[in-house]
C-alpha cells in the first residue's frame, strides 16, 4: 500500500517552506518593476487605497508565470546545495538511495504544480488579466489632482493655463493669480487677475469651484447683433470684482470603465474560447482571400478584359476574350498579349488620344494598387490578430512545461556544486533565468511578426533550457564533476594541441621504495620504445606503470623530472618523453639510491 515514507516527508519539509518564501520574494520582485513601469500613471491620481490594493492584486496574479519558474529555479538549487554542502546527500547515496529516488517526493510536486499552474493560466489569469487592464484604463483616464506649483503656469485644469505667484500650504490660499479661460474657445479666451484666491470642489466633484478677491477679468465681446456674416468683434469688456466665483467642468471621481470589452480580447479568454477565436479568424482570412484572389484574376483594367488566342485551324486564328484561372501559364499570358493590338487602340478615334490613354491607364493601375495595398494591410491586421490569439493560447502550457525544466535544472544542478545558502545559488538562478527571459522575449517577438511559428517562438527559450536540464541531471546521477577546474584546463590544453602537466610531488609516507636496478630497467624499456614507430597505447600504458612506480622516489630531481611526462604520448612529445627518460637513467646510472 502506497505510504508516505520518512524520506519523502523530509525532502517535502525541507522543499515546500524554501519555496513559498521564494515565490513570494521574486513575486514582490516582479510586481516592483511593475510599479516601476507604471508610476507615472498611478502618481498625483488621488486614488484610493481600496483601489491601489486591487490593482495590486490583481496585478500579482498577472506575474504568476514570470515569478514562478524563477521561484522553483532558487528553491531546488538551495535545498540541494544545503543537503550537499552538510553531506546529507552523501549519506543518503552511501545508504544505497539514488537521486532519482530522493527526488521522486519532489517530483510529484512539480507535476502538481504544473497541472495547478494549467488551470491557473486557464480560469483564473484571464478573469486577473481582464481586471487589471481594465483598471489601469480607467486610472489612465482619471484626472489628476489640483496640485498647483508655485511660478510655472499650470495646465491639468481642462481649458484654462493658471498661474501663481505663491500659495500658503496651511490655508490653502493662492496669491498673485493670472488665469487663461479658453473654455469657450481661443477667440472667447478670458484673462482673469486676482489678488487672492482658492479652489474648491463640489459635494459631487464633478465641478471646480474658484472663489476670487479683488482683482479685474477682460473678455472679447462677439457681436451677435450684426449677425454671422460681418464676423466683426466689439472692443473687449472690462470687469473689476471685489469678489468673483467662477466654476469650471472637472469630474475628480473615479470612473471604472465596464470589464467585458477587455474580457472579449484574447488576454481574456481561456483556450476553448481562444480555439473558437482562431477558427472564426482563419475562416474569414481565407474566404476574404479567396475573394480577392479572384478579383485579381478576374477584374478588367483600364477598360480592357483578358484576352487569349483561339486557334481554329493550323493556320489561323481568332481572338476571343478569356477569364484567367489559376491555371494560367505564363504561355497564356503571352497569348493574350499578342493578341490585343495596342497601335489601333492608341490609334482609335485619333492619335492625339494616346497620351491621354496612357495617363488613364496609369492612373487607374495605381488606384488599384493603392486598394490592393489596403486590403493586404486588412489581411496583415487580421492574421496578426489570430497570430495574438495562437500566441496567448500557446502561453496556457509553456508556464507548466517551464516549471518542470527549471526544477530538473536546479536540483541536479544544486546537488553537483554543493553549495547552499542564498548566495551562489542566487547568482545561478538569475543567470539562468536572465538566459530564459531573453530567448522567450525573442520568441514572442518572432512569433507576433510572423518570422517564426507561434509554437515555436512560444516554445523557443523552454526547448534551449531543456537539454541542460538533461545534461545536468545525467551529470548529477552519475557523480560527474561538472566544475572541476581541472578538467576544463585539461580540455582546453588538448583542444590547443597542448598536454596538459603532472603534478606530482615527494611523498612523506612511502609503503614501497624504488628499486634502483629495477627502475633502471624500466627506464631502459620505456627508452627503447621510444625509438623508431612505437605503438602509442603500449607506450603510454608503459609510461604510466612507470611514472607511478618511480612517484615513490625519495629524491626531487626524480620527481621533477617525472612532472615533465605528458599524460598521453603523441607523435610530437615522443622525442621529448625519451629525452626526460634518458635524464632519469642518468640520475640512477650515477648511483643516487634515495
Amino acid at each position: 500500500m502506497f505510504g508516505l515514507k520518512r524520506l519523502d516527508s523530509f525532502m517535502l519539509q525541507r522543499f515546500a517552506p524554501l519555496l513559498l518564501m521564494t515565490f513570494f520574494i521574486c513575486l514582490f520582485i516582479v510586481l516592483m518593476q511593475f510599479l516601476y513601469r507604471m508610476i507615472d500613471d498611478l502618481v498625483g491620481k488621488g486614488l484610493g487605497f481600496d483601489v491601489l490594493g486591487e490593482l495590486f492584486f490583481y496585478a500579482a496574479l498577472t506575474m504568476v508565470p514570470t515569478a514562478l519558474p524563477l521561484a522553483v529555479l532558487l528553491a531546488s538549487l538551495m535545498v540541494f546545495g544545503n543537503l550537499g554542502e552538510k553531506l546529507e546527500l552523501t549519506a543518503m547515496k552511501a545508504a544505497g538511495i539514488s537521486l532519482f529516488r530522493i527526488m521522486a517526493p519532489l517530483m510529484v510536486l512539480m507535476g502538481l504544480i504544473a497541472v495547478g499552474a494549467f488551470f491557473f493560466q486557464n480560469n483564473v489569469l484571464p478573469i486577473a488579466q481582464s481586471r487589471m487592464w481594465t483598471l489601469m484604463f480607467s486610472v489612465r483616464q482619471k484626472t489628476p489632482e489640483v496640485e498647483i506649483p508655485e511660478k510655472s503656469f499650470y495646465d491639468e485644469i481642462p481649458g484654462m493655463n493658471l498661474y501663481i505667484d505663491h500659495k500658503d500650504p496651511e490655508t490653502g490660499m493662492l496669491y498673485g493669480m493670472i488665469m487663461y479661460d479658453m473654455s469657450q474657445g481661443s477667440d472667447n479666451t478670458r484673462v482673469i487677475l486676482a489678488d487672492s484666491g482658492r479652489f474648491s470642489f463640489t459635494e459631487d466633484k464633478t465641478r471646480l469651484f474658484l472663489e476670487l478677491h479683488s482683482g479685474e477679468m477682460f473678455e472679447n465681446l462677439t457681436d451677435r447683433s450684426l449677425g454671422s456674416g460681418t464676423g466683426g468683434y466689439m472692443p473687449f469688456r472690462r470687469e473689476e470684482f471685489t469678489r468673483k466665483d467662477v466654476y469650471f467642468k472637472f469630474d475628480a471621481n473615479f470612473n471604472r470603465m465596464d470589464e467585458s470589452g477587455i474580457r472579449s480580447q484574447y488576454v481574456g479568454q481561456n483556450v476553448s474560447q481562444l480555439l473558437a477565436s482562431i477558427d472564426s479568424i482563419g475562416r474569414q482570412v481565407d474566404s476574404i482571400g479567396t475573394i480577392y484572389s479572384n478579383e485579381l484574376l478576374t477584374a478588367p483594367y483600364a477598360g480592357l478584359r483578358a484576352y487569349r488566342n483561339v486557334k481554329t485551324d493550323s493556320t489561323a486564328a481568332t481572338v476571343a476574350p478569356v477569364t484567367f484561372t489559376h491555371d494560367a501559364t505564363d504561355a497564356d499570358i503571352a497569348a493574350a498579349a499578342a493578341a490585343v493590338e495596342l497601335d489601333s487602340v492608341f490609334m482609335r478615334p485619333s492619335p492625339s488620344f494616346a497620351k491621354t490613354y496612357i495617363s488613364q491607364a496609369i492612373a487607374d493601375a495605381r488606384r488599384s494598387r493603392q486598394e490592393f495595398e489596403y486590403r493586404a494591410l486588412m489581411l496583415t491586421d487580421q492574421a496578426k490578430l489570430m497570430r495574438r490569439h495562437d500566441i496567448e493560447m500557446q502561453r496556457k502550457f509553456t508556464l507548466s512545461f517551464a516549471v518542470l525544466v527549471f526544477f530538473f535544472i536546479g536540483a541536479p544542478l544544486g546537488a553537483i556544486i554543493k553549495k547552499g545558502g542564498l548566495g551562489t545559488p542566487l547568482v545561478i538562478s538569475v543567470l539562468l533565468f536572465i538566459v530564459y527571459y531573453i530567448f522567450d522575449n525573442m520568441g514572442l517577438k518572432m512569433a507576433r511578426d510572423g518570422k517564426l511559428a507561434v509554437w515555436q517562438g512560444m516554445w523557443l527559450s523552454t526547448l534551449v533550457l531543456l537539454p541542460l536540464g538533461i545534461f545536468f541531471t545525467r551529470k548529477a546521477i552519475d557523480d560527474s564533476a561538472v566544475f572541476n577546474s581541472d578538467a576544463y584546463r585539461a580540455f582546453l590544453l588538448r583542444l590547443i594541441g597542448r598536454q596538459p602537466g603532472r603534478a606530482l610531488e615527494l611523498k612523506e609516507l612511502i609503503m614501497q621504495e624504488v628499486d634502483p636496478a629495477d627502475a633502471r630497467d624500466r627506464l631502459t624499456a620505456l627508452a627503447a620504445m621510444c625509438g623508431g614507430k612505437p605503438d602509442r597505447r603500449r607506450l603510454r600504458d608503459t609510461l604510466n606503470e612507470t611514472v607511478d612506480y618511480l612517484a615513490n622516489s625519495r629524491d626531487p630531481m626524480v620527481i621533477a623530472l617525472l612532472n615533465e611526462y605528458p599524460f598521453t604520448p603523441t607523435r610530437r612529445n615522443i622525442p621529448a618523453i625519451k629525452s626526460t627518460t634518458e635524464k632519469l637513467l642518468t640520475r640512477f646510472n650515477d648511483g643516487i639510491q634515495r
